[in-house]
């Protein structure tokens, strides 16, 4: 992750091939170059299957012989999820696999003619000439468990946006057909809730029955917790209800169905997590991140998916980097610009640490009193704000000295940034 363009353009010697591939859905177009940057073939038009993938390793190979060249570099600007099967039989042929970044080739496409146009000849000429000076980054495709890990918190994320879609399609429908709904039940996912929408669902059904009945109604699946005055307050409720009166007939087969809805994705997302939280407990170190308070299996499953395999990296401020942490400076000779965090990198994986941190500074009194002693300093106190994005930061150092270190969480030493402050202010 650390960027050192010297070591990459060494990458790049006399004996080097330098492809630049256009991934597309059905159909790649590669240009090869030497290390001046001089094409040495026409463009390849193949596709994207195993008779493509093939006979773009026999003109390669070909080529490499002719010119004698005995190493490839292949250089792809990743594009969705169709760079994936070619990336993989790349590396199955031992060719070394770079990814170039979207936004440059954006920028530096114009350096040969002049315009912004984009076709597909010329895009894989302006990828291999970044390649060619060291503008690339190595692309980690996870192995073994990560792999898997990371597929199932995929999975996870897809099936918690239904879950949460039709939520909000439920509480539509209550807003529109039961409006007092919410003022008789704290939340409508209650059992006794649940049992309401399906068998009564409507206030004018509601107000057929007695409160007697309503509780016999109710006791068939909850024993306890439901008696005649929650009944009475939903038929005073139903009495008066300003619910619309129209379409009741599918209003009702609507509810009905965005229930079984609700019901089978809320299933689906529970034994996916299951899943999940197997596979996370298999992961080195794990169990000794579980024992930091205010952090749970769900979100550790989160930051160990993105992350991958944690000893791949040599220090945590390359995490901080690809989560977009990292300070991005704005200035210029005497002007101080407003210094932000980059947002370049795993966008789900900066968003996971900010969802997890908050749990963090309510429940566990190291982080809660870090993030008192960062906003209040005398010396450079930080806003709300810019307190939790440092604690995120804090959380990949502790992730990544649990793992890489194999040590014990260590409250104590959580502490050593507001110890050495007091330090200082003593001498």
């Amino acid at each position: 992750m650390k960027y050192n363009q010297n070591s990459k353009i060494m990458q790049v010697t006399e004996s080097t091939l330098i492809v630049g591939v256009d991934i597309a859905k059905k159909v790649h177009y590669a240009r090869v170059f030497d290390w001046r940057g001089i094409e040495l073939d026409k463009i390849k038009k193949f596709e994207s299957n195993y008779i493509g993938f093939l006979s773009f390793k026999e003109w390669l190979d070909g080529i490499a012989k002719k010119h004698e060249k005995d190493k490839v570099i292949v250089g792809i600007e990743p594009t969705g999820h169709y760079w994936y099967t070619f990336a993989e039989d790349v590396l199955k042929e031992g060719y070394m696999l770079v990814q170039v970044n979207p936004y440059h080739v954006k920028m530096s496409k114009e350096l040969d003619d002049n315009s912004p146009s984009k076709s597909d000849r010329k895009d894989p000429k302006t990828i291999a000439m970044l390649v060619k000076d060291g503008r690339y980054q190595i692309p980690y495709i996870p192995k073994g468990i990560y792999a898997e890990l990371r597929e199932a918190n995929n999975l996870r994320e897809e099936w918690l946006k239904k879950n949460n879609s039709v939520k909000n399609r439920i509480q539509r429908w209550l807003a529109i057909y039961f409006p007092e709904f919410g003022d008789v039940f704290a939340s409508w996912e209650g059992k006794t809730a649940l049992i309401t929408l399906e068998v009564l669902t409507l206030p004018e059904n509601v107000c057929k029955f007695s409160a007697e009945d309503i509780v016999l109604i109710w006791r068939e699946e909850v024993k306890r917790g439901v008696g005649i005055k929650r009944a009475l307050k939903l038929l005073e409720a139903s009495t008066h209800s300003v619910g619309s009166k129209e379409g009741t007939d599918m209003a009702v087969y609507k509810i009905r169905l965005l229930l079984r809805e609700y019901r089978e994705t809320k299933a689906i997302l529970h034994e996916i997590e299951g899943r999940l939280e197997n596979m996370v407990l298999q992961i080195p170190g794990a169990e000794k991140l579980l024992t930091i308070k205010g952090i749970g299996i769900k979100t550790l499953a989160g930051l160990l998916a993105e992350i991958g395999d944690i000893n791949r990296f040599s220090h945590p401020k390359q995490i901080i980097k690809l989560a977009g942490l990292n300070l991005r400076e704005n200035s210029s000779g005497t002007h101080k610009g407003k210094t932000t965090i980059s947002k370049r990198g795993r966008s789900r994986l900066r968003a996971i640490l900010f969802r997890a941190i908050l749990p963090l500074v309510a429940n566990n009194k190291e982080f809660r009193e870090l993030h008192k002693y960062y906003t209040t300093r005398k010396e450079n106190p930080l806003k709300k704000k810019q307190s939790l994005i440092a604690l995120c930061g804090k959380l990949i150092r502790v992730a990544y000295a649990l793992i890489t270190k194999d040590v014990e969480y260590n409250s104590d030493k959580m502490m050593e940034d507001i110890k050495r402050s007091n330090v200082l202010e003593v001498a």
